[in-house]
């Protein structure tokens, strides 16, 4: 009888286990699936961590590890990518916590082509900066949208009053580790919004569930395993529920799913309010915490 697999779990450092071995679809690669059952952590313990090769120019125009991801065609078409109202949501969201003022700072870390930071620029007036390292940064710095750099990171810290980010936490291999970061850079008091996938309605058969791509996704958290991160990062975990905003970003995640790259007149007929709760009974999305600086 072979021995059973441990190792320390990311989280909270007690023994996770060896649950499977799953070969990714882009990367012909064997990658190493543990599990915590104390907090609930999933991580790929031997994952592909050749960023360029990853987050290449292929990755944002949907040619890369990820079908779904369409950043290319989003930057270039803000007004027409079902992306909106993802945008939407989240600085919904955002003002159901705290009012969204000229004075409020707020970072997208991670932020992808930037289209968080030109919408909420745009339509909101709020003073808001994107962080990126991936190739699509340059793109987004030739149409004016304003990207940190790391050095800039560093002389900001204290002085955030809201950090986002949105799908993020599961493409990195030390997630307590950024979240400290992100802590560094808020002001006490000061709010995180993290949307990530939620690994625990797919307990016992995440190598089912469409969301989990090894090569990418390396770090699956349940709502228990995200409060626990957050508290071990100088955070207080709150959860709120199916808050303001949920309806458009579940909307979003739905469009993009089923291969929608635009907006239309038939999508928008359809009663959000009800699907959105609907969807979310199965993948429990609004299930995650915020978090507050402590």
């Amino acid at each position: 009888m072979s021995e059973t697999r441990t190792q320390a779990c990311k989280i909270c450092a007690t023994p996770a286990t060896l649950v499977g071995v799953r070969k990714g679809t882009f990367k012909a690669q064997l990658f190493e699936i543990f599990t915590c059952d104390n907090c609930g952590f999933t991580f790929v313990n031997n994952p592909w961590l050749a960023y360029n090769e990853i987050y290449s120019e292929a990755y944002y125009d949907g040619k890369g590890a990820d079908p779904f991801v369409d950043y290319v065609f989003e930057l270039q078409n803000p007004t027409k990518t079902v992306r909106q109202y993802e945008w939407r949501g989240i600085a919904e969201a955002i003002r159901s916590c705290l009012p969204l003022e000229a004075s409020i700072r707020w970072l997208d870390f991670g932020c992808g082509n930037g289209g968080l930071v030109r919408h909420c620029r745009e339509h909101l007036g709020c003073s808001i900066w994107g962080y990126e390292e991936g190739w699509i940064r340059d793109q987004a710095l030739k149409l004016g949208i304003p990207l940190m750099t790391s050095d800039a990171l560093d002389s900001a810290r204290g002085t955030f009053d809201v950090v986002t980010a949105i799908e993020v936490l599961e493409h990195l291999a030390d997630p307590l580790n950024e979240l400290r970061r992100i802590r560094s850079l808020l002001k006490p008091g000061g709010l995180v919004f993290i949307t990530t996938g939620n690994a625990a309605p797919h307990r016992g058969r995440l190598f089912s569930w469409g969301y989990f791509l090894p090569e990418l996704h390396i770090s699956l958290f349940e709502p228990r395993t995200l409060a626990r991160a957050l508290e071990e990062s100088g955070f207080r975990a709150e959860f709120r529920g199916h808050s303001p905003g949920f309806d458009n970003i579940i909307r979003f995640k739905v469009l993009k799913t089923l291969g929608f790259r635009t907006t239309s007149l038939m999508e928008r007929a359809l009663p959000w309010k009800l699907l959105s709760r609907i969807v979310d009974q199965k993948s429990r999305v609004t299930a995650h915490p915020i978090g507050w600086a402590e």
